[in-house]
């Protein structure tokens, strides 16, 4: 990894990028310390990253945000209101046969999909900053340094949480153009990442043991590592041969191959859509601060028993749901016949077409959950440790972190490999 990595600094075009995803990333950390207009420095602000931390919803609101949450930023609303956008739409692909033809025309739809993404994200973001509004002076957070009307300050906090939801997304596209790998994805790297190291001295300073179970959980997820790479990894191979046929005085085909099937074709997705949507209703329920049911209700979605079986479903539902979106079996089996290419033993066209919907359905299966296991056990043990690195740096943090890490080294070795093609045949 370290060794591809050197061979793509010596490459100017790679360099760049290289460069350019490092620097737009640091923007967007300096973003999520910048504080809001009329943020106060003192006891209150203190008090809201106190009680706020004590909060299940909110506390995971404030890891996806890279703790702009707690500290009152102008990132505050962080990347969630655009990864809802996204669920929303794709979950629309599904019912909706416009969005579907859509998203099949190729790059022309895609662009359209893409900007019906940006106009329901500003949607999200503007009910997300009022919400957020109500939640910060839930907490006892005035604006009044501002020197305006409150309504004016009122607008003034509103606007610029939504500005920054706008720059974030903004960002992330930049990184997906320009840049290496996923904008979006990374971003959540960069968030899980940054509260690592609060996390792990938390976790020290919890408790006379808690220096033992810091080295215990840390010492897990070295090991589990290797087990996620394996997983991502792995792969179903389905054999196919070609048939031989005669173009003029050339014999073409006849060579035996495979189709290759990922174990966890949607990746990191599931996940990150599993989340999002389980903590929607907190991001509602700061509308409603002094509500206790509805507090309530955020909480237990965000926590406890009915928090790990809804993530092992929607995990599921997800993993199922993302694979049928990017994969799809009747225009594989059509590409093979087309191609001249059949499995042995199964019948081209139909036939085909089936096999492959089986075999995705079967493997997709325990990559889904071992994904949902590995995404809930840590949870349920930070309920019975009460330590606060196995929520902040669980299951769920760990899969996404090596996830968006392996997807990124492909996508840069990817193109090392594509540029050394063009240096032979240049």
């Amino acid at each position: 990894m370290l060794k591809g990595i050197a061979n793509a600094f010596r490459i100017p075009e790679l360099r760049n990028k290289i460069l350019f995803t490092l620097a737009i990333l640091l923007l967007y950390r300096f973003g999520a310390y910048l504080p809001a207009p009329g943020v106060p420095f003192s006891r209150m602000l203190e008090a809201f990253q106190t009680a706020s931390a004590g909060s299940g919803a909110i506390a995971v609101l404030n890891l996806f945000s890279g703790g702009a949450l707690s500290r009152v930023s102008v990132f505050s609303l962080g990347i969630m209101p655009y990864i809802t956008a996204q669920i929303i739409l794709q979950l629309f692909q599904a019912v909706i046969p416009s969005l579907a033809e859509l998203a099949k025309e190729g790059e022309s739809g895609q662009r359209k999909i893409t900007q019906y993404t940006r106009y329901l994200t500003i949607v999200l973001a503007t009910i997300n900053a009022i919400g957020y509004l109500f939640l910060f002076k839930s907490y006892g957070i005035d604006f009044s340094g501002m020197g305006f009307p409150e309504i004016i300050e009122d607008i003034i906090i509103v606007g610029v949480l939504l500005t920054g939801a706008i720059i974030i997304m903004w960002l992330g596209e930049l990184i997906t153009q320009r840049g290496i790998g996923n904008g979006m994805s990374l971003i959540i790297f960069t968030n899980i990442l940054a509260g690592l190291p609060s996390a792990l001295i938390n976790s020290i300073n919890t408790s006379s043991t808690g220096m033992i179970i810091t080295i215990i959980t840390v010492a897990v997820v070295f090991a589990i590592i290797p087990v996620i790479v394996y997983i991502e990894r792995g792969q179903r191979r389905i054999p196919v041969q070609y048939a031989k046929r005669v173009t003029g005085r050339r014999i073409m085909g006849g060579q035996s191959t495979y189709l290759p099937i990922k174990v966890n074709t949607a990746g990191v997705v599931p996940i990150i859509f599993a989340s999002a949507l389980l903590y929607f209703p907190a991001q509602i329920a700061v509308f409603f601060p002094t509500v206790g049911w509805m507090q309530t209700f955020a909480n237990t979605l965000s926590t406890g028993w009915v928090n790990w079986t809804l993530s092992v479903l929607l995990i599921v539902f997800f993993a199922y749901f993302y694979t049928s979106m990017v994969f799809n079996p009747e225009e594989t089996a059509d590409q093979l016949r087309k191609a001249g290419g059949f499995i042995p033993g199964v019948r081209p066209g139909s036939a085909t077409a089936a096999y492959i919907k089986s075999v995705l359905d079967h493997i997709t299966l325990p990559g889904a959950l071992f994904m949902a296991v590995l995404a809930v056990v840590p949870s349920i043990l930070f309920s019975l440790t009460g330590n606060v690195l196995m929520q902040s740096f669980g299951g769920t943090s760990v899969l996404i972190l090596v996830g968006v890490a392996m997807d990124t080294i492909s996508q840069l070795e990817s193109q090392l490999k594509m540029h050394n093609y063009e240096g032979i045949f240049k």
